[in-house]
């Protein structure tokens, strides 16, 4: 039997404990089990694995509403902040491990964005490249600097965002950044007006003036939607999304590019 008070609440104030609900007779239990403690031997450094026999300690199991097994439960700060029940492959488990064990570096990275709301954009970036540079494999900070990127340095954005595929869960940001970088690197191809709208965009994105940028978009959508693969439209996507639903301008000229469109 465990010491649950010591060995999962008061020990998760100093590192998650995963707990692994379980019982002999529970045939995935026994399928499971090993998993959890092959991932726990590969993250010892991020988090500790428990198992509870919810026949020797009926208690906790009712505490917790275990209602069926197995059931696994991460402990943080004392409190249960994620759980799964059944048998998971192990892919699985990694993906669910990685979205819920909490992440001191992602909290860094959270006053660091807001930090950067009161800096020059040299600042902003230059800030944001020392913490990539910092935590190279810190998957978000590094989308976040390829999304500041995208506008001043597009071959830059586009390196950064390389070895993000379909499925991914940051896939449609770094769509976003693509098509942003591919606007900026557009070169002019004859005297069409699209064409020239497009170039006038690019322009109003390298001085700050968005406003422009957006009105000159939509206008080349209207001129020629169809343009390089739809090129207008997509443009506008990526900075309502970039910009945020909330933003002045997303709320602004949404209905101007939707009426656009049609």
């Amino acid at each position: 039997m465990i010491d649950f008070k010591k060995q999962v609440i008061e020990r998760s104030f100093i590192k998650p404990v995963l707990v692994d609900f379980w019982a002999e007779w529970c045939g995935p239990c026994r399928m499971l089990g090993p998993v959890l403690g092959q991932l726990a031997e590969e993250q010892k450094d991020r988090w500790e694995l428990v198992k509870l026999n919810t026949e020797e300690q009926p208690d906790i199991a009712q505490t917790y509403k275990i209602m069926s097994i197995p059931n696994v439960k991460l402990f943080h700060n004392g409190t249960v902040v994620a759980e799964f029940a059944g048998a998971l492959p192990k892919t699985h488990i990694e993906r669910w491990l990685d979205e819920h064990l909490p992440d001191p570096t992602g909290e860094e990275l959270t006053s660091l964005l807001a930090d950067l709301q009161h800096q020059t954009p040299e600042q902003a970036v230059a800030s944001l490249r020392k913490f990539v540079e910092q935590h190279p494999n810190h998957k978000e900070a590094t989308m976040a600097l390829a999304k500041m990127l995208a506008i001043a340095e597009p071959e830059k954005a586009l390196d950064l965002v390389t070895d993000v595929h379909l499925g991914d869960p940051r896939y449609e940001a770094a769509e976003d950044v693509r098509t942003l970088a591919e606007l900026m690197m557009l070169k002019p191809e004859n005297g069409a007006p699209v064409m020239q709208l497009l170039s006038e965009a690019q322009a109003a994105l390298k001085t700050g003036d968005n406003e422009t940028a957006i009105q000159k978009i939509i206008a080349a959508i209207i001129a020629d939607k169809t343009f390089h693969n739809d090129l207008p439209r997509r443009a506008a996507i990526a900075l309502f999304h970039t910009w945020g639903e909330d933003h002045e301008l997303t709320r602004k000229y949404r209905r101007q590019f939707s009426m656009a469109l049609y």
